[in-house]
């Protein structure tokens, strides 16, 4: 309001309102303290001025000013910028400030925000400050915004992709550890992280002050990655230690007599050939044939009849021969060293779930802590 821009409607033909050129009122020198750039702001050169001295100059500003972010808790994060409008030059006596509306009113309207695809308003409460400077006060009000980032763009593309990459290493671990597929598996999956990383180092909030949760949470992720990978390889390489141990064979001789010679491995064969020639050399031709033919005709009605014992005989020798295998197979050195390294691949695979259960659990309770303080 300026006193010296009051008159008497009725001595003007009722006029209660007129516009005035910029530059020929006095304005005072209402600023931004925030304020860096001065923008496009549109330039109205015409102010309103009323019949009681009240000035109304409803000028459009596009400023562009300084905001401390903390980008900690990044995408999650909430920012609070400040605009301080004031006078330069002149204390309160001269020049002071008032809120058209009420401080509940000017907090809760959100409809003055323009829509944006990242951020959200959620308030904007104000105050009004009286400062003093070599004994002046001056008047100013400041209106703290108080904006929060939308944070489902950069789940997707940051933080999903690198959660899939850590679970497909997880399921890497169902790969035998005595086949080099695991590693070379583990290996490509560490290095499409580290390709991922570099396509989307652009899109991360960078501060010189401060380094983002989400950005210890890509370092600790590919730490994890490599720690998974260098197990992976001591395991193969414990593998393939004991590969020069001997399997024990347990073997037996067709004829176990220690009578046994080089020329005849079944004494009983060559005893029955001997006797028969005897037979045959001592006797009629004839009469030998013929004692030879009933001979064969005896052993083949023998045989018949012991068909059936035979067979049994069979089976329980392949069931001996399975016993011996299994036997053998479980006094073999390098089967018991395979097992012991199937036993500890287990174990740090265990562990390496449980410290990814507790960094995930550490890392989701501090982005809830920083994104609602």
């Amino acid at each position: 309001m300026d006193d010296y821009l009051v008159w008497d409607p009725t001595h003007f033909d009722q006029i209660n309102e007129i516009s005035l050129p910029v530059e020929a009122i006095w304005i005072p020198d209402i600023i931004i303290q925030e304020f860096i750039d001065i923008g496009n702001s549109p330039h109205l050169p015409y102010v309103y001025v009323n019949a009681s001295g009240v000035v109304k100059n409803y000028k459009p500003m596009q400023v562009v000013s300084a905001c401390n972010l903390q980008v900690y808790a990044f995408p999650f994060d909430q920012q609070n910028c400040s605009f301080t409008f004031g006078s330069w030059m002149h204390t309160v006596n001269d020049v002071n400030l008032q809120f058209w509306r009420s401080l509940a009113e000017v907090e809760n309207d959100t409809r003055a925000f323009l829509g944006d695809s990242e951020w959200e308003l959620l308030s904007v409460p104000s105050t009004y400050q009286r400062l003093q400077s070599e004994g002046d006060d001056y008047a100013q009000i400041q209106f703290n915004v108080v904006i929060r980032r939308r944070p489902l763009l950069h789940v997707v593309s940051l933080l999903l992709p690198s959660m899939f990459l850590m679970l497909v290493d997880v399921t890497s671990y169902f790969l035998p550890p005595n086949s080099s597929g695991r590693i070379t598996f583990k290996s490509s999956t560490l290095l499409g992280y580290t390709v991922f990383r570099i396509n989307l180092h652009n899109e991360l909030a960078i501060t010189a002050l401060h380094t983002p949760l989400i950005g210890v949470f890509f370092a600790v992720c590919m730490a994890l990655l490599v720690i998974s990978l260098a197990e992976s390889i001591f395991i193969v390489q414990l593998v393939n230690m004991n590969e020069d141990v001997e399997p024990i064979c347990f073997t037996a001789n067709s004829c176990p007599s220690s009578h046994s010679t080089s020329e005849s491995p079944c004494p009983s064969l060559e005893t029955r050939g001997r006797n028969g020639d005897d037979r045959l050399s001592g006797s009629d031709p004839k009469a030998g044939v013929q004692q030879e033919e009933e001979h064969l005709e005896t052993e083949s009605r023998d045989l018949q009849r012991r068909r059936l014992p035979l067979e049994q005989l069979q089976e329980e020798i392949s069931s001996i021969k399975l016993c011996l295998h299994n036997l053998d197979m479980d006094s073999n050195p390098k089967n018991e060293w395979l097992a012991f390294c199937y036993r500890l691949d287990r174990f740090l695979f265990l562990l390496y779930l449980v410290v990814l259960a507790v960094y995930t659990l550490t890392m989701t309770s501090l982005w809830l802590i920083w994104s609602y303080p």
